[in-house]
């Protein structure tokens, strides 16, 4: 299954913009669950005003994740008298929804370690010396390494050395994540206004019920039991 990281933004806009992602954010969810594609809140930057979001990161993992966003990903407008300014005139609001380009994973794989045994240094004199027990453990794509020289045995270093190596590549990975969602930030300065991929209209995203009315049955019945007579 494919995983998609995705932003909803408010474009660094007003109030009602910020509003406006938290009601998509809902709309959204909500979406993805009758897909049956699994989800990840990951950060929500929360706006000024109670019930208000500036942006939400999403990770998305499933099936057909490219055919469920081709009616997300884009700007989307919210056509709408404002519910924090009564008086004022604007009616269309604009956020963005946008790709995050994704991480490489932090599995480590076996052929990405280069494992090399070094002799330890420290307390111990030269008996410890003697021994190459230390491993130095380099993760070949990022060039993060560690050194270990816990303990005399060799087979017990180069345990100790894949576990905090993990946790260095983990860290690495997520610091990546976290540049990548500050660089998207940057689309909320250029939002573009044009061609919306969806429209909603309201100050609420509630779906809209439709009343049912049995008036007009009920008078083509009189009509036609006027006619019998």
């Amino acid at each position: 299954m494919k995983t998609k990281i995705i932003q909803i933004t408010s474009g660094r806009g007003p109030v009602e913009c910020c509003w406006v992602v938290a009601q998509i954010l809902k709309y959204f969810i909500e979406e993805i669950k009758k897909a049956k594609i699994e989800y990840t809140l990951l950060q929500r930057e929360l706006g000024t005003e109670n019930g208000t979001l500036q942006s939400a990161t999403i990770q998305l993992e499933g099936k057909a994740l490219e055919s469920f966003l081709s009616n997300w990903l884009g700007t989307i407008q919210w056509i709408g008298k404002s519910s924090f300014r009564k008086f004022h005139k604007r009616k269309n609001w604009f956020i963005g929804i946008y790709e995050i380009e994704e991480t490489e994973q932090t599995n480590l794989k076996e052929s990405d370690i280069k494992f090399q045994a070094i002799r330890s240094s420290g307390p111990g004199g030269q008996h410890v010396n003697k021994v190459s027990s230390a491993i130095r453990a380099t993760h070949t794509k990022t060039g993060i390494q560690v050194l270990v020289m816990d303990s005399r045995s060799q087979h017990q270093n180069r345990k100790i050395a894949l576990k905090r190596l993990q946790e260095k590549v983990a860290e690495y990975h997520n610091e990546q994540l976290k540049a990548s969602v500050q660089n998207k930030w940057e689309n909320h300065l250029s939002l573009e206004r044009g061609n919306p991929v969806r429209v909603f209209t309201g100050t609420d995203f509630k779906t809209q019920k439709k009343t049912k009315s049995y008036k007009p049955k009920r008078q083509e019945s009189k009509n036609n039991l006027r006619q019998q007579k």
